[in-house]
């Protein structure tokens, strides 16, 4: 019996160290086809953003090469109120510096690939939605071409780790995330309370795959960086992939509980911008269009990403 044929998926991201690994996941996983990773600026400003995305890929080095997306420099940066990534977004992974030879704006990749495949895509959105919604606001009708979204970011319950009741994905930008919210198009939120159920302990340092692999060598560099600052920062004795769930919310829906509503993202408000606005009246006015994930199997997501990391080791 043949194999079933890869997922196509572009991979947008602000990386991060969740968005790292991540990514050195998905760029091993048979059953995706990585056609793009769009660099976006939100955990690191927009230069180092790229720089990372694609420092970590020809580092990895995977078989099939992703394209490149730049992020924009336009858009400016948000004061955080906290950084768990360390100066360079990898936990000081130090690793090459590949120069940029020409490439585009990862909205123009973004807006190439779904014409190049229409309805196939499942764009993955590890990062604030600015490329995203930039594509939707140049082209409307390109929403039409999307296979589907997952995205991590946004609270079910208003419990934010950027201000009390945002998420930094979506207080980074507030009206991209609305953008794509209102869209009617079907989309899968991964909320922070969610991604949250599934803590890491420091068992996962001896779980990882040893330095002798790249994959392996990556994660042992960002990950005893992130246990540092969650304890320091956060005062957690373990961490949080908020991306590397969201990826396995992606390849793995089967461990999610899910419901399906109506929301919107708050733009303005002094105390709220970036807050996502659950509709739960009877009588509401939008259809609903979000599949908002709302509980896991924790363990079987960390079994999930574990097994993601060996095989990405294996590879390298």
């Amino acid at each position: 019996m043949p194999a079933p044929t890869p997922r196509k998926v572009i991979i947008d991201c602000d990386p991060g160290i969740d968005d790292a690994a991540a990514l050195a996941m998905a760029l091993f996983d048979p059953r995706l086809e990585v056609v793009a990773v769009t660099a976006v600026g939100g955990s690191v400003a927009a230069d180092q953003a790229t720089a990372n995305v694609q420092s970590v890929v020809s580092f990895l080095d995977p078989p099939r090469r992703p394209r490149f997306g730049i992020a924009a420099t336009d858009v400016a940066p948000v004061e955080k109120p906290y950084s768990i990534h360390g100066a360079d977004g990898l936990g000081g992974a130090e690793l090459p510096r590949v120069p940029l030879h020409g490439g585009h704006h990862s909205e123009k990749v973004i807006w190439e690939c779904l014409k190049a495949h229409p309805r196939e895509i499942t764009i993955i959105a590890l990062g604030p939605l600015t490329n995203i919604a930039r594509v939707f606001n140049r082209d409307p009708s390109i929403v039409e071409l999307v296979g589907d979204i997952v995205i991590s970011g946004g609270t079910a319950q208003a419990t934010g780790n950027a201000s009390p009741v945002a998420d930094f994905n979506f207080f980074c930008d507030p009206a991209a995330a609305r953008t794509v919210i209102r869209e009617p198009l079907t989309k899968t939120i991964v909320p922070l309370e969610t991604s949250s159920q599934v803590l890491l302990g420091f068992e996962l340092l001896d779980q990882l795959p040893r330095e002798f692999s790249r994959a392996g060598k990556l994660l042992r560099q960002m990950l005893p960086h992130a246990f540092r600052a969650h304890r320091q920062i956060l005062g957690s004795e373990g961490i949080w992939l908020h991306d590397a769930v969201a990826l396995v919310a992606a390849t793995n829906p089967e461990l999610f509980d899910r419901t399906t509503v109506a929301a919107d993202v708050e733009t303005s408000g002094e105390l709220t911008a970036g807050m996502l606005v659950v509709d739960r009246r009877q009588n509401r006015q939008v259809r609903p269009s979000i599949d908002l994930l709302v509980g896991c199997d924790a363990a079987a997501v960390t079994d999930c990403i574990l097994r993601g990391f060996a095989a990405a080791a294996d590879a390298t």
